[in-house]
């Protein structure tokens, strides 16, 4: 007879010690997990993906359905238990399902602390812990704009910065001086401040929340010193604590979490407890890789191998907030007893301590380069001593490193933690090589998932591979531009020409592509790369671009659109802002901006009304949902300002309407200033043009985004028609050598200024380049006159319920 084992709760550390299970006892356990929400397991780590848009739901799915079955596991999702009969071996839940143990693992996790203010009760306040707090948000910003997060931690950064892609003005208030002051220094904090206020939050430091304002909805947030903020949304995100209610109600010993031994047992027989649930020696850990460690040990326990147990673990916490990389580990506080190695680099944004205590790393923080991390961690792990040599563990003898990753990993014992994000140990990595012949970091990722989620520790993989395989033994497999398929853009740019290639079909099927449908990475990619390179052959294919490019308009976070119509270098007309201004009443337009290119931006249009507004306003497409050229931002220069030294405003208008509609990998924005004064921000523009006395400098890679970058001199010229031949000469050799969605300012760092020089510098091979460009540009068709004009693509336009049958199923 199988033994029956009972698991209450499908969260990662239960589910990780059931898949060692399978692993070390196939087919010995007849397996029933309890879930209280309505989902397959899945990885809490990438909630903030969830909720900053950058992940669904089923891109966060660890095992789904079909793993279930797979393995034969019953799976009772939506189902709370709520009684343990120790006596007679008994689970129950609220739904009224019973069913009989012989041995229960007990993993229900935690419950986010939320802090007993007065009005915590109203509607708007919420926690962060789980996929329905991301759909809570995501609904809230639709309608609210000013968020508060109350807790400076891991938690609340990520809720913040995923509130932040929700177009929300976020607070984050915290009672400490100084963010993460559980796993950071002041000076990484400080660092990470700083960056974060760039990205557009705001910080509420050293402030003691008092209560929460408003009638039934939330209104704001009240503190201990008598200050006040609004706020629509109230985010808690000031820590977890263990549950253990329903281990309290059955018996089992518990403290501020389920007591358990080093076999993670409780005080009653065949019961266990693992994750942030259970508490060892005292400890109850809240981050993912311990619960695995933990998970690892008890699998062998039940499976009868044998296992030295669970001694307690040395946690450290990677953060990634929109760019900014974070590591800390051990005890990374100054104290007495203590000393430390810092590096710090301002110009680099990059902060690395290591601390020591008698000569052994106890503790680092990294913060802008966290490549050293996985090592320091191993060492912090492994208590080398580094007497005598502490400067090395840094700086490296001679400039060099100061040991390899792969003698490190010798160190490391094989039921340590490598990928934090799945609970992929180094033994079940050294398996994979040595029994699955694995030889590099991607059949890692297909054998073991490790490094298929954040990616942090693809450098630790690569070590462990190194130290099975040496250096000679391991295979480097360069990226494809997608999971589709092992060739890169060069490669495939390569096949079109070479082979005649015009459809996407046909480069997946002659290429061999693995999915013969492609993805959402590969198919808008091909459409680009076809198209620039048989721009007469290829016929656009349209289901394959991103949604905005299909509508032709920006979507906007409640289904609206927003329509931008073309104001060449931003300069218009009084006809033309009087039918702006009437078609805006028209359509009830609830939101009429000028943005930052110049432009004005009607915004919150529905769907259908798209193709007669269009219509209505007559003019171009201001294409500023493409990846093309969005606009050209101009200065007055010399038509009217006393410092203009060319005539600006023209130079824009001609740049404008030369490259209007012009497809690129990415988008680019361009930009003429009339003086060295640089009124139109031309130097941190894709393309920007400076007028100086008797001629122009010609700018480029530059980005005003996130990664902000200045631009680089590409040269100077005299005259208006230079300029116009250098653009469209650097603008084509962008295209051509560009990857799909990289920007000017990656793609220059990547190929090198030098390189373009090098490309343009022939008036010949400028001209050839432009001649390029030009056939494309003269195929260009509006899109918005060819939508009003095409009846099969005004249809698409109609919403879904007054369509005939007929038409839906084409």
């Amino acid at each position: 007879m199988k033994k029956k084992i009972v698991l209450v709760g499908n969260g990662m550390a239960g589910v990780s010690c059931i898949e060692q299970l399978l692993k070390l006892a196939p087919n010995r356990f007849e397996i029933t997990i309890f879930g209280s929400e309505p989902h397959p397991n899945y990885n809490r780590i990438l909630l903030s993906s969830v909720l900053a848009g950058d992940a669904d739901m089923k891109d966060i799915v660890i095992n789904d359905w079909s793993w279930y079955e797979e393995n034969h596991i019953t799976l009772h999702t939506g189902h709370t238990v709520n009684k343990i009969d120790t006596e007679r071996k008994l689970v129950s839940t609220d739904k009224g399902v019973s069913v009989p143990y012989d041995e229960l693992i007990v993993a229900a996790g935690s419950l986010p602390f939320m802090l007993p203010l007065p009005g915590a009760d109203k509607e708007g306040v919420i926690a962060f812990r789980d996929i329905k707090d991301c759909e809570t948000m995501i609904e809230a910003a639709k309608k609210y704009k000013k968020a508060v997060v109350i807790g400076g931690g891991l938690l609340g950064l990520e809720a913040a910065r995923g509130l932040l892609n929700l177009n929300m003005e976020v607070s984050v208030v915290h009672i400490n001086e100084y963010l993460m002051n559980l796993q950071l220094d002041r000076t990484a904090s400080l660092l990470l401040q700083q960056e974060l206020e760039r990205q557009g939050m705001k910080f509420l430091l050293k402030k003691n929340s008092e209560s929460i304002l408003g009638k039934k909805r939330v209104s704001g947030l009240r503190f201990t010193d008598g200050t006040e903020v609004e706020a629509d949304l109230i985010v808690m995100a000031v820590g977890i604590r263990p549950n253990i209610a329903l281990a309290k109600n059955s018996g089992i010993e518990i403290n501020r979490g389920i007591v358990v031994n080093d076999f993670l047992e409780t005080n009653l027989p065949n019961i266990y407890a693992i994750g942030e649930c259970a508490e060892h020696r005292g400890v109850a850990y809240g981050l993912v890789a311990p619960l695995y460690e933990q998970g690892a040990v008890l699998a062998k326990r039940l499976a009868g191998a044998e296992t030295a147990g669970y001694q307690g673990s040395v946690v450290s916490t990677k953060l990634k907030v929109s760019g900014v990389d974070v590591f800390s580990a051990g005890e990374y506080a100054d104290k007495p007893d203590t000393r430390a190695v810092r590096v710090q680099d301002d110009f680099e944004g990059i902060y690395k301590k290591v601390v020591i205590r008698d000569g052994k790393v106890i503790g680092a923080v990294l913060f802008g380069d966290i490549s050293d991390g996985s090592r320091l961690f191993a060492m912090i792990r492994n208590g080398e001593d580094v007497t005598g040599k502490e400067k090395t563990v840094l700086l490296g003898e001679g400039g060099g490193k100061a040991k390899s990753g792969a003698d490190l990993v010798a160190a490391m014992s094989d039921d340590e933690i490598v990928c934090g994000c799945n609970g992929v140990s180094k033994g079940a990595i050294v398996g994979a090589i040595q029994e699955k012949g694995c030889s590099s970091v991607n059949d890692i990722k297909a054998c073991t998932k490790a490094s298929a989620s954040c990616g942090g520790c693809k450098p630790l993989v690569a070590d462990v591979l190194t130290y099975v395989l040496g250096a000679d033994g391991v295979k480097t497999v360069k990226e494809g531009i997608c999971g589709c398929t092992t060739l890169g853009r060069d490669e495939v740019v390569e096949a079109i020409r070479g082979m005649r290639l015009t459809t996407s079909k046909e480069v997946m099927n002659v290429l061999e592509w693995s999915n013969t449908e492609g993805c959402s990475k590969c198919r808008p990619a091909l459409n680009y790369y076809l198209g620039m390179v048989w721009p007469e052959e290829h016929e656009d294919e349209r289901e394959s671009r991103f949604v905005n490019e299909r509508n032709h308009a920006n979507i906007q976070k409640d289904g609206t659109y927003s329509v931008v119509p073309r104001m060449y270098g931003g300069v218009t007309t009084p006809k033309d802002l009087k039918k702006i201004a009437e078609i805006a009443e028209k359509y009830e337009v609830p939101l009429v901006k000028v943005t930052g290119g110049q432009r004005i931006d009607l915004l919150g249009v529905k769907k259908e009304d798209l193709p007669g507004m269009w219509a209505d306003l007559d003019m171009p497409s201001g294409y500023a949902y493409g990846k093309s050229l969005r606009t050209v931002k101009t200065c007055v220069g010399s038509t009217f300002c006393r410092f203009g030294t060319q005539d600006a405003i023209g130079m824009g208008i001609q740049l404008e309407k030369k490259f209007e509609r012009l497809y690129t990998p990415a988008k680019v924005k361009m930009a003429v200033s009339g003086c060295p004064r640089n009124c139109a921000e031309a130097t941190i523009k894709d393309f920007g043009v400076v007028a100086i006395d008797g001629g122009w400098e010609l700018h480029v890679g530059g980005n005003g985004g996130t990664k902000l970058r200045g631009t680089d001199l590409l040269c100077k010229v005299k005259t208006e028609e230079e300029v116009l031949e250098w653009s469209g000469a650097y603008l084509q050799y962008y295209r051509e050598t560009g990857k799909y969605n990289e920007r000017t300012s990656e793609w220059l760092e990547r190929i090198g200024l030098d390189t373009i020089k090098a490309a343009l510098e022939s008036k010949e091979d400028r001209i050839e380049l432009v001649s390029r460009i030009e056939k494309t540009l003269g195929l260009m068709k509006d899109p918005w006159k060819e939508i009003i004009e095409k009846q099969e693509l005004n249809k698409t336009f109609v919403p879904m319920e007054e369509q005939s049958a007929e038409s839906i199923l084409k």
